[in-house]
């Protein structure tokens, strides 16, 4: 019986790489370069030669591997069509039959590096024990990955669980990433918080330790554990617009958890008490009863999930 599992998470600079037992225990793990140049060709035959090499060096024999999991920034649909990537320079490819075929037959399974992480998170990670959860990257932007049963919610092509583009207010003139204005990304991602306490510092004369030096995600919360009261009012607001994005998505997905991840989330649970207060005014009372819970993988979190879509 197979025994071993690859996970495999594709970034734009590295693509880090895990060896698994079924039982999820990582065995090793290690990057290689992404090489993205023309249309990101290399990349697919360079995992399969990194798999190929690990399993010489570790003396495993094929058949005694499961199969490779694969997450991939842009939307991946249940048969593992990658729908563009862009930061891979990929438009649309089947992954599962062109990674399959480099590794001479090897079980591949591939999914959107974000829905990925949260299953990994569902398995070792801060959502443990749970089936239904909703996991929240704020990094540069939000990211989300929606697990329903066990299951990632994939959508029709692969872009479903895409939460930071939520529209969350009418008066935001700046235009997020995506085009669109007052996704919940421009305000509750590391950028989005440094824009709110950018704004908060031009309009107010309130003193603050955040006048004197580098404005950041980290410099605001740093500075809200200090008791600033300009941070705090920036906080507040984070939390009013995360608070509100989340409700909806509990209103839709109905989770029993939110496990909360990314840079940000560094700053640790005080995040939670400027979210709730809002998720608990806007969510229906029948999603309420939610628990909010910070993300352990960090990093892993994208190899773990990807070995996950295996069993």
């Amino acid at each position: 019986m197979a025994n071993y599992l690859f996970g495999v998470d594709v970034g734009g600079t590295t693509v880090k790489m895990g060896l698994f037992n079924k039982d999820g225990n990582v065995i090793e793990k290690w990057e290689i370069p992404t090489r993205t140049e023309n249309g990101g060709e290399k990349i697919l035959p360079d995992i399969a030669d990194s798999i190929r090499a690990k399993l010489t060096e570790k003396g495993i024999a094929k058949e005694d591997v499961i199969g490779a999991g694969v997450g991939v920034p842009g939307p991946v649909d249940g048969n593992g069509i990658v729908h563009r990537a862009v930061n891979l320079g990929w438009g649309e490819m089947n992954l599962k039959k062109e990674l399959t075929a480099l590794l001479d037959g090897m079980r591949v399974e591939g999914g959107n590096d974000a829905n990925v992480a949260a299953l990994g998170e569902m398995w070792k990670g801060g959502g443990q024990g749970h089936q239904n959860l909703v996991a929240v990257t704020l990094g540069t932007g939000v990211g989300g990955g929606i697990i329903i049963n066990g299951e990632i919610m994939t959508g029709a092509t692969g872009a479903g669980g895409e939460i930071g583009h939520i529209h969350v207010e009418d008066d935001e003139t700046e235009a997020c990433g995506c085009g669109n204005f007052g996704c919940l990304e421009e305000y509750a991602s590391a950028t989005g918080i440094t824009r709110l306490a950018n704004r908060e510092l031009a309009k107010s004369d309130k003193d603050s330790v955040l006048r004197k030096g580098e404005v950041s995600a980290k410099t605001v919360f740093d500075a809200v554990k200090a008791g600033d009261e300009l941070a705090i009012e920036i906080a507040r607001k984070f939390g009013d617009y995360l608070g509100k994005g989340l409700g909806v998505i509990a209103g839709v997905i109905n989770p029993e958890i939110f496990v909360i991840g990314g840079g940000v989330s560094k700053a640790g649970e005080v995040l939670f008490e400027y979210i709730k207060p809002s998720f608990e005014k806007t969510a229906f009372h029948g999603c309420r009863n939610v628990i909010f819970a910070l993300a352990t993988l960090g990093n892993d979190a994208g190899i773990y999930g990807a070995a996950r879509l295996l069993l």
